[in-house]
């Protein structure tokens, strides 16, 4: 018989047989939009999102159109027909490296203008720093009749992978059908590459910072504040894939509404202090895990904040806290807070697991809360790898939650307890007409002898 270890299954998308870029990307669109109009449930999933009807979906691969004098082929087209409604978007991919042309999307937004379609639909390995815009700046008035929308193929893949493992396909061929597409985006052939390199300006910039010379007028500095907010929201990507939950980066409203202002907050901090810094947000945690990157000294710090027990003396507290750290490494860094003191006390673990009272500066004081932190080392090459920045951040997004994150409880009181019913007893040696021979439950013990009668 045989020996049929080395035989490779048959694969519904193969990755064999890819030559070149642009076989790549054929290959991708139609792979992805083939699973759209398949998986139900994924394809509303990704419609959805840029506000498509729940209806029948259809989808195509390099549709001709003319434009003027020429003909132009985006790579694929998405129908949505629910009963008279139509809702139609264009849909623009790229694979590895290549990024997105301004010339080529003003062409299919013209399109799509003349066709009355809703949307153009861009899908590549680019992160925008900030949910919601558009790694492309293309002319505002070409984009006034069809909605933009962006995708990095690690939020097509999260998405894949969330909807079949986590919220689930009804049809177990359809299920297979998607487990399919997950297989293949995650070959390296199939060129939805992965978050892998922090961009020209990193090194530069790197060494500006531990030698003092970062300036605010630095193009330089700008860039890195924006690829520091693209890994971040590549990182809760990769962690809600873990967690099988939306994880999602903290940005106020006015960052939302105006991207500008956060990229500008975060070059303020790389300039003066030499750090960027940022948060995620992961459900039912006791905080957002707060990322802060340091060049100077080198260290990359994830932190998780917890509101300290209301009750108790300060060691008691400390040690509810310590309880739910019993697996977690020494080398993690506490830090408690007390009402009305300046700043915190802060020790490593270990020296808090031998003597608790080392976090409490003022034992009159109440502590109000606690901050986690791990403590990992900064990688600074440009390049994902070993020593590369992007992998030193994820090791420590990833590990942070895993020893604490996913570990700490917010403190809730315990409820009162029930009196017994023997609390309540009467003294037989009263007369049982006399209505005070009950006692109350202020009363510290029975009466005796000093009882006297009513007058």
């Amino acid at each position: 018989m045989a020996e049929e270890n080395p035989w490779n299954a048959a694969r519904l998308i193969p990755t064999s047989g890819i030559n070149g870029a642009e076989e790549q990307e054929r290959r991708a669109t139609s792979a992805l939009l083939a699973v759209m109009s398949s998986v139900k449930e994924y394809g509303r999933v990704v419609t959805g999102r840029m506000g498509a009807p729940a209806g029948v979906l259809e989808t195509f691969i390099e549709v001709p159109f003319q434009l003027g004098d020429k003909k132009v082929f985006p790579d694929g087209l998405i129908r949505v027909k629910r009963g008279s409604k139509v809702w139609t978007a264009l849909v623009e991919v790229k694979t590895g490296n290549n990024e997105l042309q301004r010339e080529q999307l003003e062409n299919y937004l013209d399109v799509a203008r003349e066709h009355r379609f809703d949307a153009l639909l861009t899908i590549s390995n680019e992160i925008p720093p900030a949910a919601g815009t558009h790694p492309t700046v293309v002319d505002k008035r070409k984009s006034k009749y069809a909605t933009m929308h962006h995708l990095s193929w690690t939020e097509v893949l999260t998405a894949a992978i969330m909807q079949k493992e986590f919220r689930g396909v009804a049809d177990p061929d359809q299920a297979w059908i998607l487990g399919e597409l997950i297989r293949y985006l995650e070959h390296p052939k199939s060129g939805a590459v992965e978050f892998t390199d922090m961009g020209p300006s990193w090194v530069p910039v790197r060494d500006s910072v531990s030698t003092g010379t970062l300036r605010k007028s630095d193009k330089d500095a700008a860039q890195v504040a924006g690829r520091f907010d693209a890994l971040l929201r590549y990182g809760a990507l990769k962690l809600g894939q873990r967690l099988g939950a939306d994880v999602t980066q903290v940005l106020s409203k006015t960052e939302v509404g105006n991207p500008a202002l956060r990229i500008a907050a975060v070059t303020e901090m790389l300039v003066t202090e030499g750090k960027m810094s940022g948060a995620i947000r992961i459900p039912n945690a006791v905080s957002p895990l707060t990322v802060t990157v340091d060049i100077r000294a080198a260290q990359v710090t994830c932190s998780f904040s917890t509101s300290a027990p209301a009750e108790g003396r300060p060691t008691t507290r400390i040690n509810w806290l310590l309880r739910q750290l019993k697996d977690a490494p020494d080398t993690l860094r506490i830090e408690s807070f007390a009402v009305r003191q300046r700043g915190g006390t802060a020790e490593l673990l270990k020296a808090a697991r031998e003597d608790p009272s080392v976090l409490v500066a003022d034992p009159t004081k109440e502590i109000k809360s606690f901050t986690v932190t791990y403590i990992g080392k900064m990688g600074g090459a440009r390049l994902a790898g070993r020593s590369g920045f992007i992998d030193s951040v994820m090791d420590a997004i990833l590990e942070s939650y895993e020893v604490v994150g996913q570990r700490l409880k917010d403190w809730s009181a315990a409820p009162p307890r029930l009196r017994k019913p023997d609390e309540v007893v009467v003294d037989e040696q009263v007369p049982k007409d006399i209505p005070s021979a009950a006692l109350s439950s202020q009363d510290d013990e029975l009466p005796g002898s000093s009882v006297t009668d009513a007058p």
